[in-house]
């Protein structure tokens, strides 16, 4: 594989300019693969390379093409927390009236059983979906799914309905690239959501605000684009809106048939009502736009006026084609993948790893042993990013929040692991498989008996730090080799292992 320094490049201030073809490489492929992705092998990176920008784009994007049946998601049972049904109600009623605590307490025991089952059932949902994220060959449908998760987030210990987060993970994944619209009238309807912001309980007589708020300051509008009038106009389009066990249910008798007014939009407006009056604000948009600029380019202020020129303009044309697209998002996803700025030196490089990327990262482009799933799982937790447990309504604030001394030093030793098999609090490695680094190092040098410990060094900074490669890193990585006096399999694993634990790793 070819180096991936590449000479830096700036992109025309403020224009998503078109990659010229000549252009893109596999700096460009390598990059775009851990953006769009989770990172890729150097055999990925030189066929994404070999694709050319409209190809490279078209295969990420355009993923319904591969097949990818995944096993696992209908072993998950639906019914651990169903709802009592109507002859369980009656008993458990009398018996209290009877004060029979025998029943009570039968009750109260399959409850508890219920709950530590689906307990369980979460964290297998979690290993599902990090081991789908690693084995994925449609990585940007996984990537998008868990945007959609860290936005409309909502979380496990709130819910406590593991099927339910489930048929929400199912939701983000099938409008992962399709109409945000679409997804904005689904949300509304979903269960998880629904229960989170408590707007299953929402009465004409008694609107619940918190989903009516969210809808516009988190997930769609942004603060200052509504009023605190749009809110309770909202809450009350919004009563009624519920769910009986995993299905949505709207509630005429529980909704306000009156007359509201919401963003400029009047008339006996229900939830659908409201998610128009939504769509029809150019704020939309230009908040969405905002959203993925941070999340597939830099972090940059929420606020436009803050902004930058160059991240200004390209939001502000993500947006318009956002409303030219009628919100369709793979369109406003093939024009920033496809532009000069998205390959510019203001993005590459320029972007700390989130846990989901850094540890599926490092398993899909090192080629290390994905080892156990649970004890991965746990690390992305000890990290920051808990899967189906954002930490708030919020989401992740990603960026610089996902570095503490705390994490940092979690980050590292999970790398050590995928590499070693060898846990912070020690593991006995007989019996673990190890970490095979020849794959990788033939396709880095050749044959890399016959390397020089430099070229080796040079080939594992380019590859495993990128653009954020110095020249102490190629320093450090080459006098590993030449101690040892030749690059032995041993030597090439010590000499990733090193790169990983390099602070530039962190970046993408």
């Amino acid at each position: 594989m070819a180096t991936t320094n590449a000479p830096r490049r700036r992109a025309r201030a403020g224009v998503l300019t078109p990659i010229a073809a000549d252009a893109f490489g596999e700096h460009e492929a390598r990059h775009l693969l851990w953006r769009a992705g989770f990172g890729g092998s150097p055999g990925q990176i030189a066929a994404l390379a070999q694709l050319g920008p409209e190809g490279a784009v078209a295969h990420l994007l355009d993923y319904e093409a591969i097949d990818h049946p995944w096993p696992g998601a209908a072993d998950f049972d639906k019914d651990i927390m169903r709802p009592l049904s109507a002859e369980d109600l009656r008993e458990l009623r009398v018996a209290r009236q009877n004060r029979n605590e025998d029943v009570v307490a039968k009750y109260r025991s399959q409850q508890m059983q219920r709950q530590r089952a689906d307990r369980a059932q979460i964290r297998a949902m979690g290993e599902w979906w990090l081991g789908r994220m690693i084995e994925t060959p449609r990585p940007l449908e996984e990537k998008m799914t868990l945007f959609w998760h860290g936005h409309f987030a909502t979380g496990y210990r709130t819910i406590e309905n593991s099927y339910h987060m489930f048929l929400q993970n199912q939701l983000f994944r099938r409008h992962a690239v399709g109409n945000f619209g679409e997804l904005l009238f689904a949300i509304v309807r979903d269960p998880a959501m629904l229960r989170y912001l408590n707007n299953n309980a929402s009465r004409a007589d008694d609107p619940n605000e918190n989903l009516a708020r969210e809808l516009m300051e988190l997930f769609s509008l942004g603060e200052g684009n509504y009023s605190e009038a749009d809110i309770k106009e909202g809450a009350r389009a919004l009563t009624g809106y519920s769910f009986d066990d995993d299905a949505f249910v709207f509630r005429p008798g529980d909704h306000d048939q009156g007359i509201k007014r919401i963003l400029g939009e009047s008339g006996r407006l229900d939830g659908d009502g409201f998610v128009r009056a939504i769509l029809g604000r150019r704020a939309c948009s230009a908040f969405i736009a905002g959203k993925m600029y941070r999340f597939f380019c830099r972090e940059v202020p929420t606020d436009p006026r803050e902004m930058d020129a160059d991240a200004r303009a390209a939001v502000d044309d993500l947006a318009n084609t956002m409303l030219r697209e009628r919100y369709e998002i793979r369109p406003v996803l093939r024009r920033l993948l496809l532009s000069e700025h998205f390959y510019s030196d203001a993005v590459v490089g320029e972007q700390i790893k989130s846990p989901a990327t850094l540890v599926v990262g490092a398993v899909r482009s090192l080629g290390t042993p994905t080892r156990d799933v649970a004890t991965l799982v746990a690390a992305l937790d000890a990290m920051g990013q808990a899967l189906f447990q954002p930490p708030s309504v919020k989401g992740w604030a990603g960026g610089r929040s996902w570095i503490s001394t705390s994490t940092l030093y979690t980050r590292q030793n999970t790398l050590a692991y995928l590499l070693t098999g060898r846990k912070p609090t020690g593991f006995d490695l007989r019996g673990a498989e190890a970490y095979d680094p020849k794959p990788l190092a033939r396709a880095l040098v050749g044959d890399p008996k016959t390397a020089s410990a430099r070229a080796f060094g040079e080939a594992v900074a380019d590859f495993v730090l990128g653009p954020a490669r110095t020249d102490r890193a190629v320093e450090e990585l080459s006098a590993v080799g030449e101690r040892a006096g030749r690059v032995t399999p041993t030597v090439a694993a010590d000499m990733v292992l090193l790169a990983s634990a390099m602070p530039e790793y962190q970046l993408c």
